[in-house]
């Protein structure tokens, strides 16, 4: 799928209808491939594979401002990022060449490795046999086990937005997306409190979460502005470690795909895609089932008025009915 990839970028070079293409190269390790730029001169070192797991919609807000077109490469959950952004105002998708890439799902080296793979030099996929190489030996595993946690929880296969599809997708939901959400809800206070300060006690304030995040794109971020005080690098104490992830979870509210980009970054492991969830879910149950990104010009339930909404703070009914 890589060479029909190249070789449709090259035929569109030579039309004259894209001038850069955004996409993937290889990274330090084969399991790391990186968003990159191509033009035509280096489009051959475009890769595509089951470690391209990152969402490059973001890098699109300064790359569609510049003269011609680019040519972004998407898979189907990467769409619904492009069309929030343009629903911002953030991109001009006229000035975006979509590509809609096939995805069967991307792998999770962490997963392998915690498979027992130690020392993995290269992968090899059948179906969903996954053969991986090691310094020790081969191992054996099933390729459906090793997906990233955002792949289990799927919106399914289908492009939201494109120009031309490249290849065929599947549907990898396997999993309730909500279910620990629930189980979240289900807990008394102090054990939620006790399990959120547990997970974001291991925060190192490196923003890798708010940096990849397409629905952080601010031009210059709160936390970054000297003036605010509360802009340090590292917390100083629980209080900031708290702060930082929830005043996040607000600003992206109504607005987050739920891509799960935040929690595939973190070098920590906190799931802080849940705290996402719980504001999705709410909105869900209280103004009705929407989904951000599901096309272009939406607006979403908390910017959207209607004399029928519910007051949480006075009456309401869950499941969708208004109260």
């Amino acid at each position: 799928m890589q060479r029909m990839i190249v070789d449709r970028l090259k035929a569109l070079f030579a039309e004259g209808k894209i001038h850069r293409v955004l996409g993937w190269e290889a990274g330090e390790f084969f399991y790391d491939p990186t968003p990159a730029f191509f033009d035509a001169e280096n489009v051959e070192n475009l890769v595509y594979d089951s470690f391209c797991g990152s969402n490059v919609s973001k890098y699109l807000i300064a790359e569609a401002a510049k003269e011609g077109t680019v040519a972004a490469l998407l898979k189907p959950c990467d769409t619904y990022s492009l069309n929030q952004l343009a629903t911002e105002k953030r991109v001009n998708r006229e000035k975006i060449y979509v590509i809609g890439l096939g995805c069967r799902g991307m792998l999770d080296i962490e997963k392998i490795r915690r498979a027992g793979a130690t020392g993995v030099t290269g992968v090899e996929e059948k179906g969903d046999e996954l053969t991986v190489h090691t310094l020790y030996g081969d191992k054996t595993l099933n390729r459906k086990d090793m997906l990233l946690e955002k792949c289990l929880t799927c919106k399914g296969k289908e492009h939201k937005v494109f120009d031309e599809v490249i290849g065929e997708s599947e549907d990898t939901t396997s999993q309730d997306r909500m279910e620990m959400v629930r189980r979240l809800e289900a807990m008394s206070p102090d054990e939620r409190f006790a399990f959120w300060r547990k997970e974001l006690s291991k925060c190192i304030r490196c923003n890798a979460c708010r940096n990849v995040c397409p629905a952080c794109s601010c031009v210059k971020c709160v936390f970054d502005n000297p003036k605010s005080g509360v802009s340090n690098k590292a917390a100083a104490d629980d209080f900031e470690e708290n702060m930082f992830h929830i005043i996040r979870a607000f600003h992206v509210a109504g607005r987050c795909t739920d891509c799960g980009e935040c929690s595939r970054v973190c070098p920590q492991g906190i799931p802080l895609h849940l705290l996402n969830r719980k504001f999705i879910k709410d909105i869900n149950e209280l103004y009705g089932e929407f989904q951000a990104g599901e096309q272009i010009g939406g607006r979403h339930p908390l910017i959207n008025y209607q004399k029928d909404d519910c007051e949480p703070s006075v009456v309401y009914q869950r499941g969708g009915d208004k109260g």
